[in-house]
């Protein structure tokens, strides 16, 4: 069962801008809507789902507004969940910022772009590049093309007709993100790897391409068990995937958007051997200095460099008279993030650097007890990704049978990348 009516309201539950869909649920309900925010935060309960009588709704906050919609029955909540995070893309595409100002400065194109982005209930186009082309904005003034794109009325309505390079490409782009936190003691706590296939299309007409992974259930289903493959989960697709081809036979088929998309994103959690390990050895001195002994190594494959390396190290708050010196790189202490900023621009794998820093401390001594924050690591390691995930092929068809260069890179950096300190 599709939404009924979609609301985007401000923090105190006032209508922003509201539109009926279905006009089977009264607009007024959404007057029961924050009361019910309320009284679950009270209780202690934080549902994205709440229900007044036969009333379902389903929302978002983001930033300073909500965003709400309303069903009655039995209604497919991932869907309209789903509606409701491409309505704060395509926003954001449009308005940069998706807040109470931006909706209250564009109401009027607003109310153009949710009777596009939405049909009695049931999404309909949602592609900002496709809605562009005939909804544009110009002083927070609407204007519309006298003819509507084809793509509106095609089955690959993420792609309009016409498209003509002089040279054909495509770039894809293996981007890994290794989140890890290690206790201490030297124990690795948590570690992940979310990662994501992002391309930019330069093709002419309408190519249908098809990519293929070193993916585990699909080599265990052609027999090839011994080659090296990855099993991916939380896998999500761009809407040009067809779902069914991929669900049959693993092949990953699609008419891409033009220029830059992300075609999947998908997450690994595995145990992760940190890319770029460090040691931490501080000593304070009779409350009236602290010394650092920080050592980092890069235990990746020689044949590959960290770029644009920082360690982040927390210092006392109430640190003074920095003095330091390092074997690779620059530090600088970095009194707004009370901390000192290690900086190496090329790490290479197999190598391993030394800081070494001393601060004076004010002879009355800030309390300890809030606990030390711990060593934050940004890199980026090109030509390499942690899952060992591989692009196999990228094949590209067309029915006037041109040729097209595809460009394929790895790249793995750091997420949420952490160490903790004695």
């Amino acid at each position: 069962m599709p939404a009924s009516a979609v609301f985007i309201l401000d923090l105190k539950g006032k209508p922003l801008i509201s539109r009926d869909y279905r006009g089977d649920v009264e607009m007024s309900v959404i007057d029961k809507f924050l009361p019910l925010v309320m009284d679950n935060e009270e209780e202690g309960l934080m549902t994205p789902i709440l229900i007044h009588e036969k009333v379902t709704f389903i929302y978002l906050k983001h930033r300073n507004i909500y965003l709400v919609a309303t069903a009655i029955k039995n209604a497919n909540v991932a869907v309209i969940f789903s509606f409701l995070h491409r309505i704060i893309e395509v926003f954001q595409e449009y308005f940069k910022e998706m807040e109470e100002e931006s909706i209250r400065d564009n109401f009027v194109i607003i109310y153009e772009l949710m009777d596009e982005l939405m049909d009695y209930g049931y999404p309909q186009t949602t592609e900002s590049k496709i809605l562009k082309e005939y909804i544009t904005q110009e002083s927070h003034k609407l204007q519309i093309t006298p003819s509507v794109p084809d793509a509106v009325t095609n089955a690959v309505s993420w792609r309009k007709q016409g498209i003509k390079y002089r040279k054909n490409e495509v770039f894809l782009d293996v981007i890994e993100s290794v989140n890890l936190l290690v206790s201490a003691n030297a124990q690795v706590l948590q570690s992940e790897i979310v990662g994501s296939v992002k391309m930019n299309v330069h093709l002419t007409g309408m190519p249908e391409l098809r990519l293929g992974l070193n993916d585990k259930i699909l080599f265990e289903n052609t027999g090839r068990t011994r080659s090296k493959a990855v099993e991916l989960e939380d896998v999500k697709f761009h809407q040009c995937v067809r779902l069914s081809r991929f669900e049959n036979d693993r092949t990953i088929s699609f008419v891409p958007p033009d220029g830059e998309f992300e075609l999947m994103s998908y997450r690994l959690n595995t145990q992760v051997k940190p890319l770029i390990w460090v040691e931490s050895v501080i000593e304070r001195h009779s409350h009236s200095r602290v010394e650092y002994l920080i050592k980092a190594k890069g235990q990746f494959k020689r044949r590959s460099t960290a770029n644009d390396v920082e360690i982040l190290i927390p210092v006392p708050a109430d640190a003074d008279t920095p003095r330091h010196r390092c074997t690779a790189g620059t530090a600088t202490y970095a009194p707004e993030k009370n901390a000192l900023s290690w900086k190496i621009k090329s790490f290479p794998g197999g190598k391993e650097y030394v800081l070494r820093a001393h601060f004076g401390l004010p002879s009355v001594q800030s309390e300890e007890g809030e606990g030390r924050p711990p060593i934050s690591v940004k890199f980026e390691i090109p030509y390499f990704t942690t899952s060992g995930i591989q692009v196999r092929y990228l094949k590209i068809i067309e029915k006037s049978g041109y040729q097209a260069l595809p460009w394929v890179r790895y790249i793995t950096q750091n997420g949420d990348y952490q160490l903790r300190t004695h």
